[in-house]
């Protein structure tokens, strides 16, 4: 693997981009423990998971930072988006009902032959992500306060000021399959949505 690339690089897989940001998370939790951070955004107790054939992103900056809900802290690994076009998006989250069982809701959008999704100002608080990657005029080790390629750090994020950050002009993502606490765009349009509600478990992956 290339360090502190110029030009384009390439990884077989972004969980190996991908654990240097996690790794800093950790120095959040102690910030969170001490009353330095105070865990505003508040998460669901449930995770959810979403797979894409394909990604194209504008403008990618990631960077370590902390959701928190009634369920406890969790860190993440935001993936930062200006602009974002997806193919064959699928999202599922399980939801055990009482007495009734598991319950899952599944959306597809963007199929193959049709538009795809399309976002902008995308964020993906992520705690595990697999896919094929190629990032093209890449930073990394950058502050998280200086980047200056991607949105930047979303509002309200938690995250450790001046922790370390990577940033890329562009970015393609194949074959992403991922497991999430959140997900918020400026825009996000689902071209082709179909939703589906099934009893019993019924994930993208």
């Amino acid at each position: 693997m290339e360090s502190v690339a110029r030009g384009g690089t390439r990884w077989k897989r972004f969980a190996v981009v991908m654990v240097p940001s996690v790794a800093a998370t950790a120095a959040i939790g102690v910030a969170l423990s001490q009353g330095a951070l105070a865990a505003s955004f508040s998460v669901s107790g449930q995770q959810f998971k979403v797979t894409a054939k394909e990604l194209n992103g504008k403008g990618f900056v990631q960077y370590g930072a902390l959701d928190s809900g009634k369920s406890g802290n969790h860190p993440v690994a935001v993936v930062g988006l200006e602009e974002a076009e997806i193919t064959n998006l699928c999202q599922s989250v399980v939801v055990p009902v009482p007495v009734f069982g598991d319950v899952s809701m599944t959306l597809k959008a963007g199929g193959e032959g049709g538009p795809k999704v399309e976002a902008k100002k995308l964020y993906i608080d992520a705690d595990d992500l697999k896919a094929n990657a190629t990032f093209n005029k890449v930073d990394i080790g950058v502050s998280v306060d200086q980047t200056t390629k991607g949105p930047g750090p979303a509002k309200g994020d938690k995250y450790a000021p001046d922790s370390f950050a990577q940033q890329a002009e562009s970015v393609q993502f194949t074959d992403v399959k991922q497991r999430a606490w959140a997900t918020t765009a400026g825009t996000f349009k689902l071209s082709g949505l179909g939703m589906s509600v099934k009893k019993g478990k019924h994930e993208c992956y």
